[in-house]
């Protein structure tokens, strides 16, 4: 570890090891350097940094173990942040983004490096490594650390340099680089560094189904079935065949609408596996999953794992066909008026209510709405909205950016002279010579893409979650640019390939995971060894990015008629239905959700050729109590205009965008204070001779008035 005198240019070596040192003592060398950031000579400054870097790693020359690494990396973070290590990275970054001489130099050159971003993807590694470390809360926390974490994360939220928040300064990065303007800055980092992962309980409890059966499986299956009849079988309990061997509920579904490739037509997981374990689901990573479930039965809950919902819309609209059909008029969007309505019709409103007291259906969406009329009470500054603003003067071209990246990490993606580099910040200065080299460059490639993959499909996820918390405009906003900018294709694009290929891809060597490789001696890699890949049986990373792009799918078309059509008219169906291949729980009912939506315009032959899907859907989606998804209605297959429909909803963002940002506002949505005890507790500006004018005035206009106290009795 090498530390900067702050008197002195030459390097001192420390003598003692670091985790000997004193809490005070491991302070004080901080602090040196801390103060040999600020000098000029940019070698130094990366000595230093590196050194930084280093703690932040866990000093694990000192260690024994992955245990002791990963204790002493959270130790020096905490320590680091406490004597302001990041701010100081925070302003080191800025200027390393606003160094014209490095990006024109870059731009110049005629290929991109590791050697151009040295010190970025060391400033932004220690920054990650703070930001992962600092947000994870664990039993032995210390009362300053947690402190800590509560400031740091109101720290991440706020203005921190030149008056915009962290994360704007990132997007500011990604748009340089899409633009062509810096090719070098390191895109896997800093995407990495956006984007905060997230974990959802709810589907843990649901069982995964099997996938549709291809054609070479069903013609497979009915052989097995004429070999069987031959053989006498004994008898077997029932609820042994359902644990064993349960029944596959998309084995009968028809795939010849799919038309699926060659190469799509293995059985994936399940023909990996031993038939006992059919059924095995896949849970979240954390902890490593078992390669084989336990013997024992599992007991699953019983009916739907959803409660159902009703809109209040769903009520109005169910009252206004009884009332048209049993009285011939309607009252508008009354919920509480029966008179004239058949016994049956009393009882099913007064059902419908009960599931709307029971899970409140007056979305979070339609209370933001009404809560942006004129007059809103002032607008609070959280760090959703402080994005939000900041994001808002550039907002289609940070969209555009993620979105050129995903599709050049996308794996359907072809080599294009035209298309921006991402592999800037994984290729070495000197290209392999060895067959070994070029297979292990090949793995970090794949590698590096998943990565970019799946923070940017998080990072999108995360976006719309946020902005539809804090307000149902700025998720509207963010998603139609999504929308205009090809997002839709582009997630279909992504799911037209062979999904279980890569969801069980193995494109990792587990001997040079860190802290791994810096603490066990490192074995001798071969070109088997890494052809063989590591033992997981799927790529938790690919998964992960693999829902993540299903649930941006569900944001975007969720109660959009003309964006479902687009799933529609771009054959959404079979490429859905082959991503039902992959048994997760999650996926899977991500991938139904997308299918139950578009169902009823998929033609009666389709639904009567994927009745088995039909079922996965009543079995595992959320369901309305008047939903009629499955059935062609006449007033939801209404045209597809999506110029109105996206004309409309632009015309309504606009209108919030300025009356609540617009600095010179418009007279028509300045907001108007109705409220009379807020009118008269107003101070207003008087004249300085209001108070010698002010007694005649009583006497002319109010004292000698006559009052019509009788008209005051009458109505208007």
């Amino acid at each position: 570890l090498c530390l900067t005198k702050r008197s002195q240019d030459s390097v001192m070596h420390i003598t003692l090891r670091w985790i000997e040192l004193a809490v005070e003592e491991q302070r004080a060398y901080v602090m040196r350097l801390l103060d040999a950031l600020e000098v000029t000579d940019r070698d130094k400054r990366l000595k230093v940094a590196r050194a930084i870097l280093y703690l932040a790693q866990g000093v694990f020359d000192e260690c024994d173990t992955e245990v002791d690494v990963l204790h002493w990396s959270r130790h020096n973070i905490f320590l680091l942040y406490e004597m302001g290590i990041f701010t100081a990275l925070l302003e080191l970054l800025s200027m390393e983004i606003d160094n014209s001489q490095a990006c024109s130099s870059a731009v110049r050159k005629p290929a991109i490096s590791l050697a151009d971003s040295t010190e970025l993807r060391v400033l932004l590694s220690i920054m990650y490594l703070m930001v992962e470390t600092i947000r994870v809360q664990t039993e032995d926390d210390r009362p300053e650390w947690v402190a800590a974490r509560a400031a740091f994360k109101n720290e991440l939220g706020s203005p921190l340099y030149n008056g915009e928040p962290f994360a704007l300064l990132l997007f500011t990065m990604v748009t340089k680089f899409c633009s062509m303007n810096a090719p070098h800055f390191p895109m896997k980092k800093v995407l990495l560094l956006v984007f905060v992962h997230k974990c959802i309980k709810v589907v843990r409890a649901m069982r995964a189904a099997s996938p549709p059966a291809s054609a070479i499986e069903l013609i497979e299956q009915q052989q097995q079935q004429k070999r069987g009849r031959r053989s006498r079988r004994p008898l077997v309990k029932q609820d042994s065949l359902d644990t064993y061997n349960e029944r596959d509920p998309f084995k009968n579904d028809d795939s010849r609408d799919e038309e699926e490739d060659p190469e799509d037509t293995d059985s994936g997981i399940e023909g990996e596996v031993d038939p006992l374990d059919r059924d095995v689901i896949i849970q979240p990573p954390p902890p490593p999953p078992p390669l084989r479930p336990p013997t024992e039965r599992v007991n699953f809950p019983k009916g739907l794992p959803w409660a159902p919902k009703v809109r209040e819309k769903d009520i109005e609209h169910f009252l206004e066909t009884s009332r048209n059909k049993f009285i011939g008029f309607t009252l508008g969007n009354d919920t509480e008026t029966l008179v004239g309505l058949p016994r049956p019709i009393h009882e099913s409103v007064k059902t419908l209510k009960q599931v709307l007291l029971f899970i409140p259906s007056i979305s979070l969406s339609h209370l933001r709405i009404s809560l942006s009329l004129p007059g809103e009470e002032e607008v609070e500054e959280t760090p959703a909205e402080m994005l939000y603003l900041g994001m808002l003067p550039n907002l289609s071209q940070y969209v555009i950016a993620l979105l050129k990246l995903l599709l050049a990490a996308a794996p359907t993606s072809k080599a294009k002279t035209d298309s921006i580099n991402i592999l800037a910040d994984v290729l070495p200065e000197e290209m392999p010579i060895t067959v070994l080299q070029s297979m292990k460059l090949g793995i970090d490639v794949n590698r590096h893409k998943e990565i970019i993959v799946k923070a940017i499909s998080a990072l999108l996820l995360l976006l719309l979650k946020h902005f539809k918390l804090n307000h149902i405009y700025q998720f509207e906003i963010v998603s139609q640019h999504l929308v205009f900018a090809n997002c839709i294709p582009l997630i279909l694009k992504f799911f037209n390939q062979n999904i279980m290929s890569y969801i069980s891809a193995k494109n990792s060597i587990c001997v040079l995971d860190f802290p791994h490789c810096v603490v066990h001696e490192m074995p001798e890699l071969t070109a088997e060894s890494l052809e063989a890949g590591d033992s997981n049986q799927f790529c938790w990373r690919n998964l992960f990015s693999c829902i993540n792009l299903l649930r941006i799918l569900n944001k975007l078309t969720k109660w959009k008629h003309s964006r479902t059509m687009m799933l529609v008219v771009f054959k959404s169906a079979p490429i859905l239905k082959r991503a039902l291949k992959v048994k997760q729980a999650m996926m899977q009912l991500y991938v139904l959700k997308l299918l139950k939506i578009q169902t009823k315009y998929l033609g009666r032959q389709w639904r009567k050729s994927n009745m088995k899907t039909m079922s996965a859907i009543y079995q595992k989606v959320r369901h309305r109590l008047n939903d009629d998804w499955a059935y062609g209605n006449d007033i939801d297959a209404r045209p597809w205009d999506f110029q109105a429909e996206e004309c409309a909803l632009r015309e309504s963002i606009e209108k919030f965008n300025s009356r609540r940002y617009d600095k010179n506002k418009n007279g028509d949505f300045t907001p108007v204070d109705n409220c009379l005890q807020s009118v008269l507790g107003q101070r207003v500006d008087l004249p300085e001779d209001f108070h010698y004018s002010y007694e005649l005035w009583l006497e002319r206009e109010v004292f000698s008035q006559p009052i019509q106290w009788e008209g005051l009795l009458q109505n208007p």
